[in-house]
C-alpha cells in the first residue's frame, strides 16, 4: 500500500498543528506509522490521499449512520448552503430540527442547539448545577463526556474520593467538585451519596459507555442509578452523544426503558456536521437563558446547515425497519468473525449492541468495568489495525474505540470485510 502523499501531508500537519492532527487520537500513536488524509468518501467506503480504497467502520466515530455523502444529506447541504451558511439568527430548520428530536422523545420537552458534544454535556453539567444550587459531580471511570475541565477527571484513591485532574491544564479546584466511581457498583454509588448528601448536582453517565471499550451495563445498575437520583434530588445525566439515535431512535433512553433528566446529544442529530444539544423538561430547561439564570451561548449554534443535514439523516432513520436492518447486518458481520475466533480458540470476542461492535482481546464475554480490560491485549490492536489497512478496511485507529456500521454497508461488503478480520486475526494470533 503506497501512502506517499498522506506522509508528506503529515509531515507538512506537523509544522502546523500539535502532533500534526487536530484531534489526538487521529496521529496514529497507538497503532504505529502514518496517519492516513483522507480525500473523499462515497456509501461504506473512503478513498486517501493516495487513492487507497477502505471499508469504513470508523465512520467519522459514529456520525454517519447512513454512510458517506448519502444524497439526502447532500441535497439538503446544498440547498440550505446556497441560500447562506450562517445567519446568528433563529431560522425554520432549528424549529424543524428540534421538534424531529422531541415529538420522538417522549421524556422531554425542551432542547438547546449547541456545536459539540462536548459543549452539550458542559452546558449540561452547568444546567444541573444551576437548577440544584449544588457543585458536586459524580461521573463514572470509563465513560467521556468530551473535553470539560471538571469531567477530565480520573479516580481518586478510595470509592468515595474526589478525583484527581486527568490532563495538564485542569485546576484541582475543579477536580475537587468531581467524585469518580467504578461503573455496574452500587455500593460505590451509595457511599459516594452518603459522604457528599445534599452536594452532588448530577449524576452523569454514558447508558452505553463506548469511549473505552464497549462496556455494556447491566440494565439493573442503570434504573438503580435513576432510583437514587430521585431519591437524593440529583439530577441523572444520560450522554448519549455515541448511543443517542444509533441503537434505536430513542437511544439508550428507549433502549432501556429508563428516562433520565437530561439527555446530551451529538454526533448523529449533525448529518456529519458540527453538532450537539442538550434536552429535559421545561421546568429544568426554563433556568436557561434568557429564561433563567444559568447561561449559555454560541454564534453557530443552531447552524442552518447543521440542522438540514441534520434533519435529513433523521427522517431516513425513521424509515420502517431501519434500525432492525442496521443490528441484524451488525449481528451477521460480528458472528461470522467470532465462529471462526472460537473455532480456532483465539483469546478474543467482540461486543456489539445496534450498530455499535467493539474488539476485545480476551476471551471474556462480560467487561463492564474500565479496569477489566486488559491492556497487554490491547496491544494486539496495533498489528491488527496495520493488518486491516494492508486488505483494504479502515477502524479508528485505537484499541479502546468501538466500531459503527452504517446503512451504506452492503451485506456483501461484511462478508468480504468479515473475512478480511479473519485472515488478520489469524496473522496476529499466529504470531503473539
Amino acid at each position: 500500500m503506497i501512502t506517499t502523499t498522506s506522509e508528506t501531508l503529515f509531515a507538512e500537519a506537523q509544522e502546523l498543528f500539535p502532533g500534526g492532527v487536530n484531534s489526538p487520537v487521529r496521529a496514529f500513536r497507538s497503532v504505529g506509522g502514518t496517519p492516513l488524509f483522507m480525500a473523499r468518501g462515497d456509501g461504506a467506503w473512503v478513498w486517501d490521499e493516495d487513492g487507497n480504497r477502505f471499508l469504513d467502520f470508523c465512520c467519522s466515530w459514529g456520525p454517519l449512520i447512513l454512510g458517506h455523502a448519502h444524497p439526502s444529506v447532500v441535497h439538503a447541504v446544498q440547498q440550505t448552503v446556497a441560500r447562506g451558511s450562517s445567519f446568528g439568527t433563529p431560522t425554520r430548520l432549528e424549529n424543524e430540527l428540534g421538534h424531529l428530536i422531541l415529538s420522538n422523545h417522549p421524556g422531554v420537552e425542551m432542547i438547546r442547539f449547541v456545536s459539540s458534544g462536548t459543549e452539550a454535556a458542559m452546558s449540561a453539567i452547568r444546567l444541573a448545577r444551576g437548577y440544584t444550587g449544588r457543585d458536586k459531580i459524580i461521573k463514572f471511570d470509563g465513560c467521556y463526556h468530551g473535553h470539560v475541565d471538571s469531567l477530565l477527571v480520573k479516580a481518586g484513591s478510595g470509592l468515595a474520593t474526589l478525583g484527581t485532574s486527568s490532563s495538564a491544564g485542569v485546576p484541582e479546584a475543579y477536580a475537587r467538585e468531581t467524585i469518580v466511581l467504578p461503573l455496574n457498583d452500587r455500593a460505590a454509588l451509595e457511599q459516594a451519596v452518603s459522604t457528599y448528601r445534599g452536594q452532588i448536582a448530577v449524576v452523569a453517565i454514558e447508558p452505553i459507555p463506548a469511549n473505552n471499550g464497549l462496556l455494556l451495563q447491566d440494565g439493573d445498575f442503570l434504573r438503580y442509578l435513576r432510583e437514587v437520583c430521585t431519591r437524593e434530588g440529583i439530577v441523572l445525566l444520560f450522554d448519549e452523544v455515541i448511543s443517542g439515535f444509533r441503537v434505536g431512535f430513542q437511544g439508550a433512553t428507549g433502549y432501556y426503558g429508563i428516562q433520565p433528566d437530561v439527555i446530551a446529544f451529538g454526533k448523529i442529530i449533525g448529518g456529519g456536521l458540527p453538532v450537539g444539544a442538550y434536552a429535559a423538561s421545561k421546568e429544568i430547561m426554563s433556568c436557561v437563558a434568557p429564561l433563567g439564570p444559568v447561561y449559555q451561548a454560541g454564534t453557530l449554534s443552531g447552524n442552518p446547515v447543521a440542522m438540514a443535514a441534520g434533519k435529513a439523516q433523521l427522517l431516513e432513520c425513521l424509515r420502517p425497519g431501519f434500525y432492525e436492518e442496521l443490528k441484524e447486518k451488525t449481528d451477521f458481520f460480528v458472528q461470522r468473525i467470532l465462529q471462526h475466533t472460537q473455532r480456532e480458540g483465539y483469546s478474543f470476542h467482540m461486543f456489539s449492541i445496534g450498530s455499535i461492535f467493539w474488539l476485545s482481546f480476551s476471551g471474556s464475554r462480560e467487561i463492564r468495568r474500565a479496569d477489566a480490560i486488559d491492556p497487554a491485549g490491547v496491544n494486539l490492536f496495533a498489528p491488527l489495525h496495520k493488518a486491516l489497512l494492508e486488505r483494504g478496511v479502515y477502524l479508528g485507529p485505537s484499541g479502546y474505540e468501538v466500531g459503527f456500521i452504517s446503512a451504506a454497508h452492503r451485506p456483501e461488503d461484511l462478508e468480504w470485510a468479515a473475512g478480511c478480520f479473519t485472515e488478520a486475526l489469524d496473522e496476529v494470533y499466529r504470531k503473539s
